[in-house]
């Protein structure tokens, strides 16, 4: 009879995709941390560089397997539009850490700003958090105390960054005024790190969309 014999193809997990893509989301946060504490020079920085973009190409061929996956799938545990929504938003965590990493050699920094080593924790705290409530979200549709408080997490540290990123910008403001290129450097720095921060928020929002959404 046809079709005897004939293995069924494995579905395809996408809880597990979005729990990879959250790990590579660490990954990349913690050379990032490592890079800005143990920095030297951007010339040294250059060294790092294909580390970071092997994370971001690792992350995207997670990507492209979701998508790939998608195309043919018409039974997913989750709709179209969310899984399409969960997935760039992971991946844009990823890429803008390694943005992080590329402009502190493009910038050509000489020294590495105390506040900086601050700000990079939080991206590892606020990514941190976000994988290990991942590992939770498979079960979304049966919302967790577990699963709420670590998104509650995400949101605290990003309140953290906000105000971080308040002081640290008037601080350079106020000791910096006299070197307006440290100043314009430095505040394109920790733009682009608090907007990691905010980026970690931004999945943890959806993750809580998507929660209420089955409920």
């Amino acid at each position: 009879m046809a079709g005897i014999g004939r293995k069924k193809k494995k579905k395809f997990d996408y809880y597990d995709a979005f729990e990879a893509q959250a790990a590579l989301c660490v990954k990349e946060a913690k050379l990032l941390k490592e890079i800005v504490h143990d920095f030297e020079s951007a010339a040294e920085l250059e060294k790092e560089l294909p580390r970071a973009h092997a994370i971001e190409r690792e992350a995207d061929g997670v990507c492209h397997s979701v998508f790939e996956a998608l195309l043919p799938d018409f039974v997913t545990p989750l709709d179209r539009e969310d899984i399409i929504a969960m997935t760039e938003s992971l991946d844009e965590i990823i890429d803008m850490t390694e943005e992080v990493i590329q402009n502190f050699y493009m910038f050509d920094i000489h020294f590495m700003h105390e506040d900086a080593k601050k700000f990079s924790k939080l991206i590892v705290r606020a990514c941190e958090a976000l994988s290990e409530a991942m590992v939770d979200f498979r079960n979304c549709k049966k919302a967790s105390e577990k699963l709420n408080s670590l998104l509650v997490r995400v949101n605290d540290i990003e309140d953290e960054a906000d105000a971080l990123f308040l002081n640290i910008i008037r601080e350079l403001y106020v000791k910096e005024c006299d070197n307006p290129m440290c100043v314009s450097v430095w505040t394109r720095l920790f733009e682009a790190m608090e907007d990691c921060v905010d980026q970690c928020e931004a999945v943890a929002n959806k993750m809580s969309m998507i929660m209420v959404k089955y409920a």
